[in-house]
């Protein structure tokens, strides 16, 4: 699977010489996302379905082309040809990492088909050339992600706690958002107490921040929709991934994030919603 990543929080800290912005961000992933699968086939196909299939590019485009690729220079000699399939269940340009995701789902599967070992710096190394998500997707577990993405910090403590996740069926422009900030130079995350359990993520969580969440609102006034029926709906925290425009509610049990879950999915159908489990690291 290729899970859905979610920045439970986002400082922007910095703006490099080069353009990129300098991050500090919370990161974990969901145990809801696309499915990618790999078979060795004749040559090499790539298809995609799902729910959001069409909003997908099939071509050169689509980073998970690109990760079979960049796998492939990184290897002696001839790799054979592969059929790799898609299910796309997770919104395009939504905020939760899920092309970086696929990608790095990709590269994992395509390793076990071919037999093949790299070593993990390396191709995290490779892998931000398609992208700042790239190695903290090849982590896939509960994260501080500073620098542009690259730096990856593991912690060693962190709960696994019911979420819902909601997108107004918008697809936000990242460059955009990031050209909208008034102020890049926001104060960095403090250093991260470990939460036991729902109640104390949330509570840790509601002095942190998502830097992108103010200027992502601007563009797309649903988000504050979403937040407020992820509120209403009884979520201990509600906040936004990455920019957008798919938020998050925390949940205490899985009881009330279906509820809700189901709720907001009936009194709004054109939206995504979908319940969670956000991985901690046991």
């Amino acid at each position: 699977m290729a899970p859905a990543k979610l920045n439970l929080a986002l400082h922007v800290t910095g703006q490099r010489a080069d353009g990129y912005h300098l991050l500090e961000s919370l990161v974990a992933f969901a145990d809801f996302g696309d499915e990618v699968t790999v078979e060795p086939a004749e040559a090499d196909e790539f298809v995609v379905s799902g729910q959001f299939a069409s909003w997908v590019p099939i071509d050169g485009g689509n980073l998970v082309i690109a990760a079979r690729d960049l796998l492939r220079d990184l290897l002696p000699g001839e790799t054979p040809p592969v059929r790799i399939a898609l299910e796309k269940r997770l919104p395009v340009a939504s905020g939760v990492g899920g092309g970086s995701s696929d990608a790095a789902a990709a590269i994992k599967a395509l390793t076990a088909l071919w037999g093949v070992q790299v070593d993990e710096n390396e191709l995290a190394t490779a892998a931000l050339s398609l992208g700042a998500d790239l190695p903290m997707c090849l982590a896939e577990r509960p994260l501080i992600a500073r620098g542009i993405g690259d730096e990856i910090e593991p912690l060693g403590s962190f709960p696994g706690v019911h979420a819902v996740l909601v997108n107004p069926g918008a697809q936000i422009s990242t460059p955009e958002i990031f050209k909208a900030l008034e102020k890049r130079d926001n104060d960095p995350l403090p250093e991260w107490a470990a939460a036991n359990d729902a109640l104390g993520l949330a509570a840790a969580l509601t002095g942190l921040r998502n830097d992108l969440q103010r200027p992502a609102i601007e563009q797309c006034p649903a988000i504050s929709d979403v937040l407020e029926a992820l509120r209403a709906s009884g979520a201990e925290l509600a906040r936004m991934s990455g920019s957008g425009a798919t938020c998050f509610g925390i949940f205490d049990n899985p009881g009330p994030a279906f509820a809700a879950a189901d709720v907001i999915g009936k009194r709004e159908p054109g939206w995504f919603v979908e319940p969670c489990l956000i991985r901690g690291t046991d």
